[in-house]
């Protein structure tokens, strides 16, 4: 059933949060603290007997320097269009509770003739899908189950603070490629994709790598805090909903933290074409939220709408839609 905006008003809407003073400075610091850790790659070929893609474990240093894994999937050189010319890349980001999976997982990319980096989540990796990378940095005061809270007292401690920096990381190590390994990437054809909170972390590197050369967003979770926390019963939100029931004094605190990380007050920086998808009867990401990402996104833009889905939203037709827009936009 439909249970936010009506149709008009989510056309128009734009986010009910607003943008910290300092949102600038905050993640130029933190990017600039990241990046004096050396991008020392690590790729490893992993024995996949496939004959038409390649699989690699990839280690690179996110947030603290710490090791993040990935998989790196590409296609088989003899299958390649031009097997001494530069792929297209894809960076994909994993949905709330997932981690990069098993590695003959998820081909599709490699596939279709991209590069493909599929980043592994920080501390997740246990709720549907296989991941491998702890989150070492920590976190600072108390917390209900899940990630939604884990340090949200303090910017500097707040978890979304390591997995964007992480993101971010991941696509300057997909550009690093060419001087580790034999395989060419082109720094300048490089897009983010990502669904849920994916499509979140792919919302933020738009933001803080204005050199991506595209963005899929389906889907955008971490998109208007203020509104999600009230409009919707559902879990991953829920979990900032059960925190301050208990923690009743800490809610400004809290809501002013969640400013530097929701992607409204974000994206206005970005400039890369983007493809969006909402489901109107989801209640996870609610609608209204991911208008307010769209709306505000500054760059060229597409949004496809399921009136009928909920957060599976446009599943393999999405996949499909992503593939003629990524053809398209990261063209030779």
């Amino acid at each position: 059933m439909y249970s936010d905006l009506p149709a008009d008003q989510l056309a128009a809407y734009r986010g009910s949060t607003s943008a910290p003073e300092d949102l600038d400075r905050f993640w130029a610091e933190t990017l600039d603290e990241a990046r004096t850790y050396p991008l020392a790659v690590e790729v490893t070929p992993y024995p996949s007997g496939l004959r038409t893609v390649e699989l690699y474990d990839v280690v690179f240093p996110g947030f603290g320097g710490e090791p993040i894994r990935a998989w790196l999937r590409l296609p088989a050189r003899n299958l390649r269009e031009d097997s001494d010319g530069p792929l297209p890349g894809v960076v994909q980001f994993v949905g709330y509770g997932g981690g990069r999976g098993d590695a003959h997982e998820n081909l599709f990319w490699a596939s279709a003739g991209f590069a493909h980096l599929q980043m592994d989540t920080r501390g997740q990796g246990a709720g549907w899908s296989k991941g491998a990378t702890p989150d070492g940095a920590g976190s600072a005061g108390p917390q209900v189950p899940g990630m939604m809270t884990r340090g949200v007292l303090d910017p500097q401690t707040y978890y979304y603070r390591r997995l964007f920096t992480d993101a971010v990381r991941a696509v300057e190590a997909m550009r690093s490629l060419p001087q580790v390994s034999s395989v060419q990437v082109d720094p300048m054809r490089i897009a983010v994709l990502g669904q849920s909170q994916g499509a979140a972390l792919a919302l933020a590197v738009s933001a803080l790598c204005p050199d991506v050369a595209a963005v899929v967003a389906f889907v955008p979770f971490l998109s208007d805090f203020p509104r999600a926390v009230s409009v919707t019963d559902s879990y991953p939100y829920r979990e900032i909903r059960d925190y301050l029931a208990v923690q009743r004094g800490q809610v400004e605190t809290v809501m002013e933290t969640l400013a530097y990380f929701d992607t409204v007050n974000l994206v206005p920086r970005a400039t890369a074409p983007a493809l969006f998808s909402v489901a109107l009867m989801d209640t996870t990401t609610p609608p209204s939220t991911v208008y307010a990402a769209y709306n505000t996104y500054a760059g060229p833009k597409e949004l496809t709408v399921w009136p009928f889905n909920g957060h599976e939203a446009g599943a393999i037709e999405d996949d499909v839609a992503a593939l003629a827009f990524l053809q398209k936009q990261l063209a030779g």
